[in-house]
């Protein structure tokens, strides 16, 4: 099969065993070439005309580069593992996940479990709504200008994070902001995928609260136990950064930072609202922060909405986050901003 095709998974080859000399985690070699890279790419973005063209321009400046270039399509459905299993994705020196932070977890998370014959650096062509993920690495939104950034980058080992054995590269959360993810579903079901649709979900699902979490909270062997309307496990300093929120500090320092609302009312959800817009939010006042490695949270209901990176799935209490000791190799540009 020409490899400038899409790859349907449940062709893909076998796994091949890790490479004797150790994991590859240069990003690209000594002539600046970041390839072979594969591309994998949603497939119902895929066939979206708006990402199928970003996705061509970008493969374009990579293979004006010098890099071999793939794509590989899957589904929300399909088995990324088995992506991986592909000859393109075997091949590969960098894995470019095409989309947004949900896609970029997804990847993420396959590539720390995958068996490949060297391990490959994570590289994000951002294509979704807000790419907190990309646009703290400092890309562009831009595909082509990311692609451009991406064949001058440099690889860097990250610590991750996981929550009941997901990794998630951005936040996870319990309480009102998965609400505010389901409301935000269907308003995009019907109006499209627009910010302004995503910042109506939030006052839509405000005007519907009802009450707080009770939680049990053990953060590194200390417990307590809160009423709050939210949890927030955050692993990006940037979208913190963005919204004046405290806990940079203990994401530098490789741990989580958590946050937890305070408010059990509409009116005091409505101001917290207003104060994160305006940036004005104060830790103590209008949260409090806590840092930890390891994360156990009890609900007092038996299953709860969680969201990690946009996605969300209703689980069964406790919920177990935590720092992985499993590294990742992510393609980082290069220069002011990244």
């Amino acid at each position: 099969m020409d490899r400038s095709e899409a790859t349907d998974p449940a062709h893909g080859g076998t796994t091949a065993g890790p490479d004797a000399a150790g994991p590859d985690t240069s990003g690209n070699d000594a002539s600046g070439n970041i390839g072979p890279v594969a591309i994998i790419a949603n497939r119902k973005s895929g066939t979206n005309a708006r990402d199928s063209d970003a996705i061509s321009r970008a493969r374009k400046v990579l293979e004006e580069s010098g890099a071999d270039v793939s794509l590989v399509y899957w589904d929300n459905e399909g088995d990324l593992a088995e992506v991986l299993k592909t000859p393109e994705a075997q091949a590969a020196r960098t894995i470019l996940a095409a989309g947004g932070d949900g896609t970029a977890m997804a990847v993420a998370g396959a590539l720390v479990s995958a068996d490949l014959p060297r391990r490959p650096a994570l590289a994000v062509l951002p294509l979704g709504t807000f790419n907190y993920f990309a646009r703290g690495l400092g890309l562009s939104e831009v595909p082509e200008e990311a692609a451009a950034q991406l064949t001058r980058g440099r690889a860097e080992t990250i610590a991750l994070c996981s929550v009941n054995g997901r990794v998630f590269l951005n936040n996870a959360s319990l309480g009102i902001y998965p609400d505010i993810l389901k409301e935000r579903e269907r308003i995009y079901a019907r109006w499209g995928r627009r910010r302004l649709m995503a910042h109506w979900s939030v006052v839509k699902t405000f005007l519907r609260f009802q009450r707080p979490l009770k939680l049990r909270v053990e953060a590194d062997g200390q417990v307590q136990e809160v009423r709050t309307p939210l949890l927030f496990v955050a692993r990006s300093a940037y979208q913190l950064e963005i919204f004046g929120l405290s806990g940079g500090d203990a994401i530098h320092h490789d741990k989580m930072a958590v946050l937890l609302g305070r408010g059990g009312s509409r009116a005091t959800l409505f101001k917290l609202a207003w104060r994160l817009v305006t940036r004005s939010m104060k830790e103590g006042r209008d949260y409090d922060l806590i840092q930890a490695s390891r994360l156990r949270v009890e609900t007092a209901s038996r299953r709860s909405l969680l969201a990690y990176d946009g996605e969300k799935r209703r689980e069964d209490s406790p919920f177990d986050f935590r720092m992985q000791d499993n590294a990742l190799p992510l393609l980082l540009p290069r220069g002011e901003g990244a």
